[in-house]
């Protein structure tokens, strides 16, 4: 019985380590597909204020967003979720338009402590904190679009007619066809009494200045001639 055993035991298959995470399974559904980056020398809190930006989005949205965002961690969360879109494409034949991300995730890593040397010998303890980055997209339906407005050819034509007749309106001189008769009737007495005020105000002051003229004495000395001249000597 023990010899049976033992021929079983030698028998069984051994797996290597390195294939064994093909017998593992999948951690994801068919239509998902997931990246890890590991050691990621960015502390999760700070990680976790970009992650908290695009989770949710489609996965062009979420590419286009972590390209200029000025944040270190922008850069490691972007090269994971290139690298779970090209899992998805390459390995598992899904479509790069209709990926969205159902899951990210930032996990703590290990801590690599260092000392920084302070007064009287003691010594103040600096953490270097690192990030398990993880984000899976999925494929759903794809992004919907606005509708555009489909206008005619006569719709379109109509339109640019009342623009132009708009701008025509707005720039054309004002004719004495388009002027109002009632609107003539009220403005012209207003046109006439500050034309007659104008006039009245001219007449008094060329009165006034007439009036300054006139007790003005005027009088020329009238030229000497010989004979008044001759009587004075006499």
């Amino acid at each position: 019985m023990s010899n049976d055993l033992d021929i079983a035991v030698q028998e069984r298959p051994r797996v290597h380590r390195e294939h064994r995470k093909r017998f593992r399974g999948r951690k994801v559904d068919d239509n998902q597909a997931q990246a890890v980056t590991k050691f990621v020398r960015v502390p999760p809190r700070k990680a976790r204020l970009v992650m908290d930006a695009v989770r949710g989005q489609y996965a062009a949205d979420a590419a286009a967003l972590l390209r200029y965002v000025p944040n270190r961690a922008a850069t490691f969360i972007e090269k994971t979720l290139m690298s779970a879109v090209a899992n998805a494409v390459n390995n598992h034949g899904l479509d790069a338009n209709r990926l969205k991300l159902v899951e990210c995730r930032v996990d703590e890593g290990p801590r690599m402590k260092r000392m920084q040397p302070r007064a009287q010998g003691r010594a103040y303890r600096i953490l270097k904190r690192m990030s398990h980055i993880t984000i899976t997209v999925e494929e759903v339906e794809p992004k919907p679009r606005k509708p555009k407005k489909t206008v005619t050819k006569r719709q379109s034509s109509s339109a640019q007619a009342a623009k132009v007749k708009a701008s025509t309106e707005e720039t054309a001189p004002v004719t004495a066809a388009a002027i109002d008769p009632i609107e003539l009737e009220t403005t012209a007495p207003v046109v006439e009494s500050v034309v007659q005020e104008d006039t009245t105000a001219a007449v008094e002051s060329t009165t006034a200045l007439s009036e300054d003229n006139s007790d003005v004495d005027v009088t020329e000395e009238a030229p000497e001639t010989s004979a008044d001249t001759e009587t004075e000597r006499g």
